[in-house]
């Protein structure tokens, strides 16, 4: 399948600044300046279709809130992995057809574009359309069920939100070892931890942490960071994965291996 170049609607820059401006102002939900307002009616209607996603992640915001506040973090949970089977789990595989036959109810070519995009990235023929956006917008995609966004869409927010996960993962693995070696404490590093644990949005915390992790955490910085080895902070620590701390290794592409392991 050909590649289609899609802009992606977080990171397009423009050669004039003032375009680029707007164009991130309307990605970020903020409102244009007020040089854009003839800048906006541009032959191939960026401005339009960039205001376009950011409403349809303002519309996909105030619906998590409401599912947010309106569950138990125990119900969060269970929602969230049933959401997460929908897009990565033997859910999808059983209609990966009607999946990939999705179109959006919608007339935007660029949303249209991103879809078919998704689709390919899902068949591993195209890079992911939300590659580098920001890590709540991706959430808030991945895990919306108002039929604005398709499943393959939210498989490749899914995706792109995993492998970003991972690297921060492996990045807080990496200090953890480097402090405990250094020191025989990690108090700095779990101040790290618990910075990442509170960045990830409640649907996340829920599904990938225990409901006393944060008290954990806050209880060993209290304690000034001490361990007995780094096997133990493995077993308390956790970071939401099955993680090497002799050994941190290179996450595998999402994409590319969650086939098999959902249906491990």
């Amino acid at each position: 399948m050909t590649t289609i170049n899609i802009p992606n609607p977080m990171t397009e820059t423009r050669s004039n600044s003032r375009t680029a401006d707007t164009m991130q102002r309307a990605a970020d939900g903020m409102p244009a300046p007020v040089h854009a307002a003839n800048e906006a009616v541009s032959p191939g209607k960026q401005t339009v279709a960039f205001s376009s996603l950011a409403q349809q992640l303002s519309e996909a915001a105030s619906r998590a809130a409401a599912r947010d506040t309106s569950m138990t973090r125990q119900e969060l949970a269970t929602k969230g992995k049933a959401l997460t089977d929908i897009i990565v789990g033997p859910d999808y595989w059983a209609k990966k057809t009607i999946h990939d036959a999705e179109v959006p109810k919608t007339d935007d070519p660029l949303h249209l574009a991103r879809a078919q995009q998704a689709t390919a990235f899902a068949n591993l023929e195209g890079p992911n359309p939300f590659k580098g956006m920001n890590r709540e917008q991706l959430s808030l995609i991945a895990y919306d069920e108002s039929g604005t966004f398709t499943v393959n869409e939210r498989r490749a927010a899914w995706c792109e939100a995993y492998d970003q996960d991972e690297a921060q993962r492996r990045i807080l693995c990496a200090k953890i070892v480097d402090e405990y070696n250094r020191t025989g404490k990690v108090v700095d590093s779990l101040l790290d931890v618990l910075k990442f644990y509170k960045s990830l949005p409640a649907i996340d915390q829920a599904m990938q942490f225990p409901a006393d992790y944060e008290a954990q955490l806050r209880s060993r910085i209290l304690a000034g960071g001490s361990s007995e080895s780094l096997e133990e902070l493995s077993s308390i620590l956790g970071l939401g994965a099955e993680l090497d701390f002799k050994q941190i290794s290179q996450s595998k592409d999402a994409n590319a291996t969650l086939k098999s392991s959902f249906n491990a």
